[in-house]
């Protein structure tokens, strides 16, 4: 929804509000030991690498989502600060340097990286959506609503558990 907030916003007080949510959602990754590739518009997209992360990556990375939601305050009584939700996915992908003579851009790719960037642009205001691979990973049980997705350009589709604020999984439990 950030076409439809930056529309009755000046453009100063919404460069301010979305680094407010740069800094929060950083802050959140980093905190769960992910690199955060880049901010795309209203995203941030973090990655969870193994290697960096650990072998417990998706519960961190779902674990990352939850306090994402929280940190915006969508569980809160006064409502969010802002309205957004969080996608997680795990699968194999290229993570490394890109580019040539000098321009180059650290960044994951493969068709992981698309799935995820898919499912967190499906996830409404205080949701996460988590692919039942990552739920797996991630030793994430869940009686909530399943969606069966299917993603623009990719042939077979991902089903997703849908968690809402409120009713995020804590991971002492």
């Amino acid at each position: 929804g950030s076409t439809g907030i930056a529309e009755g916003m000046a453009a100063l007080d919404y460069s301010r509000l979305l680094n407010r949510f740069y800094e929060v959602a950083a802050r959140v990754l980093v905190d769960r030991e992910a690199v955060v590739d880049k901010f795309v518009g209203d995203e941030v997209v973090g990655l969870f690498v193994p290697g960096m992360s650990g072998l417990d990556h998706a519960a961190k990375a779902v674990d990352a989502a939850r306090a994402l939601l929280t940190a915006t305050g969508h569980d809160s009584p006064g409502g969010p600060w802002l309205p957004v939700g969080a996608g997680v996915h795990t699968g194999v992908a290229f993570v490394g340097s890109v580019g040539d003579r000098g321009i180059t851009d650290f960044t994951a790719l493969g068709d992981a990286v698309n799935t995820a960037a898919r499912v967190a642009s499906l996830a409404g205001p205080g949701e996460m959506l988590v692919s039942r691979a990552a739920a797996e990973s991630a030793g994430l049980e869940s009686n909530d609503e399943w969606r069966h997705l299917e993603l623009r350009g990719r042939a077979e589709p991902v089903d997703v558990v849908v968690v809402r604020a409120g009713r995020l999984p804590d991971p002492a439990d």
